[in-house]
């Protein structure tokens, strides 16, 4: 069985005993999470679409650990202007492992 859920804003096609890479979850590690918002249930014979959301379906999950991704370079450059400014940032995760998708 697989879901299509929304997690803060973006959309994740999850299994059971799946490890997912989601935006960061201010939440400790090990703590049970669960999702209500399931966009579609499905498994081989049939499939469920809500409209737009799946009534009374959910995902629980665990979350394994935290993380901070590759650097991420923004540069800016006005040409013949001698303006030139470098930044950069690490985009911040959470790991989660599905448990249960009802």
């Amino acid at each position: 069985m697989y879901a299509i859920v929304d997690i803060r804003g973006q959309q994740f096609r999850v299994e059971e005993s799946q490890i997912i890479k989601v935006p960061h979850i201010q939440e400790e590690i090990g703590k049970a999470i669960t999702f209500d918002k399931i966009l579609l249930l499905g498994d081989e014979e049939n499939t469920k679409v809500g409209q737009p959301l799946v009534k009374g379906a959910k995902v629980t999950g665990k979350i394994v650990d935290h993380g901070r991704e590759k650097k991420v370079v923004v540069w800016k450059k006005k040409r013949r202007k001698g303006y030139q400014v470098k930044n950069g940032h690490r985009q911040q995760f959470t790991r989660i492992q599905i448990e249960k998708i009802s």
